[in-house]
């Protein structure tokens, strides 16, 4: 009599996740077969037979041959992704464990247990997140411990992870390597100290370094001041820290001190957030006589001043990821705070990229009127979202400011004063009003002036869009060609053309210095074209934190786009923002790293290597696969029709778009099928090569094993990929 003894397990144990459940045969000779649940269709039973049908391919018939069968229940996976130098993974928690987590790949060719204060347990869910990562691709194994002892049994793996590095472009990385503590690879620096800080531990936290043992946030940071510690130093924020949780603050006014013995002191220090919610309220920092300062994939709110001030005699500062929010609220100018990121006072060679503005009142501040130059600083892919002005304001120094996304700015967007050059490039701007503005001519001349009297300055302008415009003349800028002594930018016909002599602001007599078409002084770069803007600088690699952080708003641009005054909503939002309570969930790895590849042993005994099956990709509305095995830059919809696959119907899709990136990495030959909209002709490029179907689905045959991409050939939507053995 024949039974399909499986088909209830299938149901009760199949999971979408990453991990699945398992089935183990054990044969008479004591091998042991393994199956993932989700990808067999069923097990039947004849007698002595046993019959494995898979969802995709041909059965396996052990005729006499099984002597068990046992199931093998996974903690699920609920979303593992790899980012900027750094992966994560989240899964369901399991009553009365802790875990430990490993990393295999790249620089790990063994399993290598992670550090235990990067294992946290939220109240639903288990969360690791790896940084120090070089590009490449990698797994994270998460293993359940019970009274002292690791589950193996219990254990879940993630699929391929891609990891790639951040953009090193701008100025701070000028004829300068590994700005922080980390190399330029992505790789903790030789000797670096790790120390992470969270608001239990601010007060308390101690470093051992190469001047003595030194207690606190603060305390560790001073001891740079002296000149005599050696190592870079890694501060990693977890969760959120609060300014009552800091054990002293270096500066009254600010909050935490970074500060060198004399001008330009190198330092090597990042201070970096560890995944989605890593906040700082109720204060900032100020950097002093500073070289080699890094502030990433952090979130800053309610500020006492800045929210990051670089003051007086710094250098090689790379401040980028971060989401600033409204300051402490004043009165007049200062209702939604002070700067969020300000530049001055000889600060130099300075990048601000890929930051994430919300709503701030007065965003960069670039120069005071005392430096004595040349001062070079870089704005890039940074998201103005809804801010109202100084993006940046200017003073003397030298600016380069491209790919970055003004969206719905109500007040200005560039200005130019006191005789600076400005080079705006490929910018997009989306209903900015007065997007380009040099002090007491062009359109500032229109009204009483915007920058306190002072002299202008010259924007030289190239590739920039300016969309959403209305009827108002304000949101257009003046160019030279059309009006030769009160403009507000030169605009060149290509990116290498120089601004010529007589090309003078209306006050003041200052030309442009060509800073940008000067090889000795500007840096090498590839700007994305400017309609490419919006959807990278919103998209999963762009501005802000991981994944665009723990904190979402949306702003409602019929209103907010003209509006500069204090978002009500966001405002409450974030004075009651109290972070996510954790606790500590590793057990494995150090306390902090020196540098060197983490410790840990191999916990692949008892475990079994997972079957690679038939994999079905799936895009909900933001365009995020339901597979980690592919990494996806891109937007998704929900409104794009609908594709139909072996009788089942999607209606959410990722867009491609110029911006679209699927990358992914096969160990073996697969059959890849492509599935766009039912009403499409598939059409995409394949590992940079044009590829074209004659239906709305494509498929390769025999895919070789390696890695791959899929990028845009024309626009098309993209349902499903599905991969099969």
């Amino acid at each position: 009599m024949k039974h399909s003894y499986i088909l209830a397990a299938v149901l009760l144990f199949a999971q979408t996740a990453v991990a699945q459940n398992k089935v183990n045969l054990m044969l008479n000779s004591g091998q042991v077969e393994t199956y993932e649940t989700g990808t067999l269709k069923s097990i039947d039973f004849d007698k002595t037979k046993v019959t494995v049908n898979p969802a995709v391919g041909d059965a396996t018939v052990y005729d006499g041959k099984v002597n068990t069968i046992s199931f093998q229940k996974q903690n699920a996976i609920r979303r593992a992704q790899g980012w900027q130098e750094s992966a994560y993974v989240e899964w369901d928690l399991m009553e009365g464990a802790t875990y430990n987590v490993y990393i295999q790949g790249g620089d790990y060719a063994d399993w290598m247990a992670i550090d235990a204060p990067l294992v946290r347990l939220y109240a639903a869910y288990g969360r690791a997140d790896v940084v120090g990562l070089r590009a490449g691709y990698y797994r994270l194994r998460v293993v359940p411990v019970v009274d002292g002892k690791e589950r193996p049994d219990r254990t879940s793996e993630t699929g391929l992870l891609r990891v790639v590095n951040y953009d090193r472009s701008g100025f701070a990385h000028k004829d300068y390597q590994g700005v922080g503590a980390y190399n330029d690879d992505g790789t903790l620096k030789s000797g670096a100290k790790v120390i992470y800080v969270d608001a239990q531990n601010a007060k308390t936290v101690t470093a051992k370094l190469s001047s003595g043992t030194f207690t606190g946030l603060q305390g560790i940071i001073k001891a740079y001041e002296k000149g005599n510690v050696s190592e870079p130093l890694a501060i990693r924020i977890k969760g959120l820290i609060s300014a009552a949780d800091v054990d002293a603050f270096g500066s009254s006014t600010e909050g935490i001190q970074l500060k060198g013995r004399h001008a330009d002191s190198e330092l090597n220090i990042t201070i970096e957030g560890i995944g989605e919610d890593a906040t700082i309220k109720g204060f900032g920092f100020l950097v002093r006589n500073a070289k080699s300062v890094e502030f990433r994939n952090l979130g800053i709110m309610r500020q006492m001043d800045d929210g990051i001030s670089l003051d007086t005699d710094n250098s090689n500062i790379w401040i980028h990821n971060i989401d600033v929010f409204y300051g402490k609220s004043g009165s007049g100018d200062h209702a939604k705070g002070d700067g969020a990121i300000d530049v001055k006072s000889n600060s130099k060679f300075v990048t601000i990229s890929y930051c994430h503005f919300w709503d701030t009142g007065k965003s960069s501040m670039a120069g005071m009127k005392s430096e004595s130059g040349p001062n070079y600083i870089t704005y890039h892919h940074n998201w103005f979202d809804h801010s109202d002005s100084r993006h940046a304001r200017v003073r003397t120094m030298s600016v380069h400011l491209y790919n970055n996304y003004f969206d719905g700015v109500s007040k200005y967007g560039i200005g130019a004063t006191s005789g600076s050059s400005i080079f705006a490039e490929n910018n997009y701007f989306r209903a900015t009003n007065k997007p380009l503005l040099s002090s007491l001519q062009g359109t500032d001349a229109k009204g009483t002036g915007t920058f306190s009297g002072e002299n202008g300055g010259i924007i030289k302008a190239y590739g920039n869009i300016f969309a959403e415009t209305g009827n108002s003349s304000y949101y257009n800028p003046i160019t030279w060609s059309s009006n030769h002594t009160s403009f507000d930018c030169y605009e060149v016909a290509m990116r290498e053309d120089k601004v010529p002599a007589a090309v003078v602001t209306l006050r003041g007599g200052t030309t442009y210095d060509n800073f940008d078409t000067n090889a000795s002084l500007m840096y090498a770069y590839t700007p994305d074209e400017a309609a490419d803007v919006p959807g990278k600088v919103t998209g999963y690699y762009g501005a802000g934190r991981l994944n665009h952080g723990d904190l979402q708003f949306a702003f409602n641009n019929s209103v907010d786009d003209k509006d500069y005054g204090v978002n009500k909503s966001l405002a409450a939002l974030l004075d009651s923002y109290v972070g996510a309570d954790t606790t500590s969930g590793g057990n494995s790895g150090d306390e902090g790293g020196t540098g060197e590849k983490p410790g840990g042993e191999d916990p692949s005994a008892g475990g079994e290597t997972p079957v690679e099956g038939a994999v079905v990709c799936s895009f909900d509305k933001a365009g995020t696969p339901s597979s980690s095995l592919f990494t996806v830059m891109g937007n998704g919809s929900n409104s794009k029709g609908t594709a139909t696959y072996n009788g089942k119907t999607y209606n959410t899709c990722l867009k491609m778009e110029s911006s679209t990136n699927i990358s992914f990495t096969t160990t073996k030959t697969m059959k890849l099928t492509l599935v766009f909209a039912d009403t499409e002709t598939a059409s995409f490029k394949f590992d940079g090569k044009k590829t074209v179907g004659t239906g709305s689905t494509y498929t390769f045959d025999s895919l070789p094993a390696g890695e791959h991409t899929i990028t845009k050939q024309d626009i098309r939507n993209l349902f499903l990929i599905v991969m099969e053995p």
